[in-house]
């Protein structure tokens, strides 16, 4: 059970580097995302957007400054207790997929449940729960080569959602599709967080950030530029009157029900709980 918190992820004066001598991948940086908002990270090529996703995952430390995600300092995690972290808390959604090609549809979801010790009856339900509402549960006996871009980004959400993380990550995640696929991602993106589930995405489109999230922030050379309100097509940005960003910089929730892309409803979890794609 997780606590209850305004804040789910917390970055405070965070600092990265990777060479000594050279210029921190990321210097100084803090922000925090509320439960149930999507905030979009933007920034060009080498400014740390990456860098930042990695330390939220548990996968990459700070050389100084904490992170904390859910209540948990994972800055100071050992390496089996990211991986623990990563299993039970996180699920991230990759540019270019990662899906394994020797393994079908099912199976490749199915690995993350696999890993954290779900029992196999129970894992199974979820998966094929999930491959039904993303609209590809008949591929689910295929292999990753055998499917489009956009059914593969579909498998790909599906096995970050099977283990019901609190904080889903996005790292360019319309980046390898066509426009048509892209967008059908990024509604599919925008209909989880209507639904509850916080996402933090990284995108060098300010298009897509303008679309699918309520927040954006901006980084350059490693420091954090700016962040604004976005024009969110449900309304639910915080915005002043004049159009600038609400003063704490954050979006208004929703507790309205969303409908995936197959129309079938996503429920609202209870405050703290990860989002649920239900049939």
């Amino acid at each position: 059970m997780l606590p209850v918190m305004d804040e789910l992820v917390l970055v405070s004066e965070v600092s990265k580097r990777y060479d000594d001598d050279g210029q921190p991948a990321l210097d100084g940086v803090s922000m925090e995302v509320a439960l149930g908002e999507a905030v979009a990270v933007m920034g060009p090529s080498g400014s740390g957007k990456s860098t930042l996703l990695n330390l939220l995952a548990g996968l990459d430390r700070p050389t100084s400054g904490t992170v904390t995600v859910a209540g948990q300092r994972i800055d100071q995690l050992s390496e089996t207790g990211s991986a623990r972290f990563r299993r039970r808390q996180v699920g991230m959604i990759f540019q270019f997929f990662n899906l394994l090609d020797d393994l079908t549809v099912l199976d490749n979801v199915l690995l993350p449940a696999q890993l954290a010790g779900t029992p196999r009856r129970q894992a199974r339900a979820r998966a094929g729960e999930l491959l039904d509402t993303l609209r590809i549960g008949q591929h689910r006996d295929a292999y990753p080569p055998r499917l489009s871009g956009g059914e593969r980004q579909r498998v790909a959400i599906a096995r970050a959602l099977v283990n019901e993380p609190v904080l889903l990550l996005a790292d360019e995640p319309t980046g390898a599709l066509d426009t048509g696929a892209g967008e059908e991602t990024g509604e599919l993106l925008r209909d989880l967080n209507a639904a509850g589930q916080t996402l933090v995405l990284v995108t060098h489109n300010p298009e897509l950030a303008a679309r699918y999230t309520t927040r954006t922030v901006a980084i350059v050379d490693g420091r954090i530029a700016g962040g604004w309100a976005t024009t969110a097509p449900d309304s639910r940005t915080a915005a002043a009157p004049d159009g600038r960003a609400a003063p704490d910089g954050r979006a208004a929730g929703t507790d309205g029900r969303a409908a995936g892309p197959d129309g079938r409803a996503i429920s609202q979890p209870g405050r703290g709980a990860p989002a649920q794609v239900r049939p």
